[in-house]
């Protein structure tokens, strides 16, 4: 039975949408795209380039305001104004894409912690904070240096301490190991799955690589901005004890 419009969706579903249409100067990038997502799952958006990936995902997040319904945690975010989806992405959203984009006159830290500080955290408490989390993932030495200094993974471990430092709900991932070599690679996503276990945090993974989808419990595959179907798929991660421990990432 279908839902009625502006239904709010099983409240089991952190995010949830139905019948996404959006277009990029008159191009379609999403037809029709329904999507739930469970609290805690990690799920993995495939396909090749172009075929819709990020728009959805920036959908999903409130960055782009598509045709349809957006839900998160049975709140509607389609009808939320500017402001308020801004609010509900610094407060409750992370997101790392393939390039770390870190401020070159910030330290490591500041530019990790920049959640926190925008969101009015005392300076203190966001340092405290961040280094926490710098720590968790294994960067903790870099906290005073600057991105110039930082090799391209160091850079990506510093944007996923950003992505998670104000204790996300739902994270974004938008190719984050695009640019990566495949040990460097498997080391991204091993902190990103760990720390997503750990802290019951929701991740969408989008990616066109078959090892980092790998990761994920559930794929979805799209192409040319539809659903071109699902499969479920196992998690090394999800059954091991590494995936329930503490977000502790040493080799």
């Amino acid at each position: 039975m279908v839902a009625p419009p502006d239904t709010a969706p099983p409240d089991n579903d952190v995010l949830w949408a139905r019948s996404l249409q959006y277009s990029h100067d008159g191009s379609p990038a999403l037809v029709g795209v329904s999507v739930a997502v469970r609290q805690g799952e990690i799920l993995a958006l495939t396909g090749p380039r172009g075929s819709g990936k990020t728009t959805l995902l920036r959908c999903l997040s409130g960055q782009l305001r598509p045709e349809g319904e957006v839900w998160f945690n049975s709140v509607p975010v389609h009808t939320m104004g500017a402001t308020a989806r801004e609010r509900l992405r610094r407060d409750r959203f992370g997101w790392i894409g393939p390039e770390p984009q870190l401020l070159p006159e910030l330290k490591v830290w500041e530019n990790a912690a920049l959640p926190l500080l925008l969101a009015g955290a005392s300076h203190r408490a966001a340092k405290n904070a961040t280094c926490a989390w710098l720590d968790r993932l294994d960067i903790g030495g870099l906290a005073r240096k600057r991105p110039a200094s930082l090799t391209r993974a160091e850079g990506q471990r510093v944007a996923l301490a950003r992505a998670l430092v104000n204790e996300p709900a739902v994270i974004f991932a938008d190719e984050p190991t695009a640019p990566l070599h495949r040990a460097e690679r498997a080391l991204l996503l091993r902190a990103l799955t760990t720390a997503a276990r750990s802290h019951e945090v929701t991740v969408l993974l989008a990616t066109d690589d078959e090892s980092t989808a790998a990761v994920a419990d559930r794929r979805l595959a799209m192409l040319d901005g539809r659903l071109a179907g699902a499969a479920a798929v196992s998690s090394a991660a999800h059954d091991t004890p590494e995936g329930q421990a503490a977000c502790s990432l040493s080799a």
